[in-house]
């Protein structure tokens, strides 16, 4: 799999897992990274678009994950 942001770092390793949590951890490390806000909303869209693993999913897909 390729990671879109490999430069993105996102902990989430030890960290509370809930949905929104997770959400606002990969926000936070991309607005630092300087995505744009349509890059940002598209992960948001692709993100929520499904269950739970498929958000863990699109983290992993979009994001250097840990």
């Amino acid at each position: 799999m390729t990671i879109k942001y490999p430069d993105v770092h996102v902990q989430l390793v030890g960290r509370d897992g809930n949905a929104f949590v997770i959400l606002g951890l990969c926000q936070r490390a991309a607005q630092k990274a300087g995505l744009s806000k349509a890059e940002i909303d598209e992960f948001f869209k692709e993100a929520q678009s499904g269950d739970y693993d498929h958000l863990l999913d699109t983290c992993m897909k979009w994001f250097d994950v840990d």
